[in-house]
């Protein structure tokens, strides 16, 4: 705690100090609690996108189980582009994903199994799954860190800051209440020896 003067002035710092970090400290909560709603949402999201991601897998492996024949599909797509927009959650700014494009290679269907057409559309959806998963987890590491620091923050003000500028108040009011008692002591005193020197000038006279 740093140490603070024992003056008037000091003690209207320290209440205009109070203030302001009673009147921001629910703004920082809020934007705590906005974050672990968010984080929440996102991780469920995640979760959501995985067990697709699964089920795709299973569809994708029983064609292959029922028509024996192990061929890798993803060599007939690429991805062309990948658009992302920019979200806004409690002030920072994070990735959206919004649409991913695919380059289809030319294929020979006389050639290849007839699942292979439902295979490509099915592995179009594992790498736009994959791409969304990818985007939530750059959602999910900006928001973390975030919330890291705002928790951080809140802490400051409720631990610290808060604290220690109630318990400055505190003892600058003992001081200028004892300064103030003091002076009045003073006062009396003073008019005391005051009185008694007109009383014994007035007895010698």
């Amino acid at each position: 705690m740093a140490r603070v003067k024992l003056t008037k002035n000091e003690l209207k710092q320290q209440k205009d100090a109070l203030k302001r970090f009673k009147r921001y400290l629910p703004t920082l909560q809020l934007k705590k609690q906005q974050l672990q709603m968010v984080i929440r949402r996102v991780e469920i999201q995640m979760r959501t996108k995985d067990e697709q991601r699964l089920n795709l897998d299973r569809e994708i492996m029983s064609w292959v189980e029922v028509f024996g024949e192990d061929i890798d599909i993803s060599g007939f797509l690429s991805i062309r582009s990948l658009k992302t927009d920019t979200g806004n959650i409690a002030g920072i700014d994070i990735p959206v994903f919004e649409s991913i494009e695919f380059g289809e290679l030319p294929y020979d269907l006389f050639v290849l199994p007839s699942w292979v057409d439902r295979g490509i559309d099915a592995v179009k959806r594992l790498l736009a799954l994959d791409a969304e998963v990818r985007i939530l987890k750059e959602q999910l590491e900006l928001l973390s860190v975030e919330l890291r620091i705002t928790t951080q923050r809140v802490n400051l003000f409720e631990k610290v800051k808060i604290p220690e500028t109630r318990e400055s108040i505190r003892m600058i009011r003992i001081y200028l209440g004892d300064q103030q008692t003091a002076a009045v002591v003073r006062g009396k005193i003073a008019k005391s020896a005051i009185a008694e020197k007109v009383i014994q000038e007035t007895q010698s006279a």
